[in-house]
């Protein structure tokens, strides 16, 4: 049986590495569409979604959460969520979800929940396993998240510890990652911007936009900028000036109101 997949991940090489991954584990997969964000998901399903058979769906997109996708477009595909995040596990089932893999994942992650879906598929058709779903979301929601806690980086001639909480800012440019620190010295982060988000905890740092990730107390002010977006006054000052796009104002104001 042919499956008909859309990949929406703003993560040109976690998307890459996915349909690869599939290409590998269900050779019947065709990739229809790699979407990166909320405005280009929506626009896509409008018109191809009676095309397709199943989503895979990061959840922090570059211009907001993909739950907003639901808001705008009726959608009845089933979806298998890939995140970096476990804190979004019930909302994601009850947005159509059949699994939610937390990145890093494996090709063996993959395979079971392509499983599943098969197994649900088979079913009349129906992707309805809402009650099992649930126990599966609970116990994601009951375990425990270590984050990264400091870094090894270097400095002149040797190695030193850089502790997260000296960290304002993560800034990359020519696929090189750098920290700014409180005391406004720059080191190189062996790391890549999406490795960061999923090694950083969520409450105390926010993606602001694909250059930058943020350190939530060491923004100073936000000022109102152009088209409904925003711009962080921040401490140190940042390479160049960090904006929130107006797609993803709400998200950042309940992050810093968290």
């Amino acid at each position: 049986m042919s499956l008909r997949v859309a990949i929406i991940e703003d993560e040109p090489a976690t998307a890459r590495n996915l349909q690869h991954m599939l290409q590998e584990t269900a050779p019947e997969a065709e990739v229809l569409a790699i979407l990166p964000g909320v405005t280009d998901a929506v626009s896509w399903l409008q018109q191809h979604a009676q095309q397709c058979d199943l989503l895979f769906m990061d959840i922090r997109l570059s211009d907001g959460l993909s739950f907003e996708i639901f808001s705008q477009v009726h959608i009845t595909l089933p979806v298998i969520f890939i995140t970096a995040f476990d804190d979004y596990a019930l909302q994601a089932f009850k947005a159509n979800g059949i699994d939610y893999i937390l990145k890093p994942f494996d090709d063996g992650e993959l395979k079971q929940a392509l499983v599943k879906f098969n197994r649900l598929r088979s079913q009349s058709g129906s992707t309805d396993s809402y009650a099992q779903l649930l126990k599966i979301a609970e116990s994601l929601k009951g375990n425990t998240t270590s984050y990264k806690q400091s870094f090894l980086v270097h400095t002149r001639d040797k190695l030193i510890p850089l502790t997260v909480a000296q960290i304002s800012w993560f800034y990359t440019a020519n696929e090189i990652v750098y920290a700014g620190t409180a005391d406004n010295k720059q080191y190189i982060i062996d790391a890549t911007m999406e490795q960061l988000q999923q090694q950083l905890d969520p409450a105390c740092f926010f993606r602001a936009n694909r250059q930058f990730i943020v350190q939530k107390k060491a923004i100073l002010e936000v000022d109102f900028y152009f088209n409904g977006r925003l711009s962080l006054k921040i401490n140190p000052p940042a390479k160049e000036q960090i904006l929130i796009s107006k797609a993803r104002v709400p998200e950042f104001r309940q992050w810093m109101n968290s």
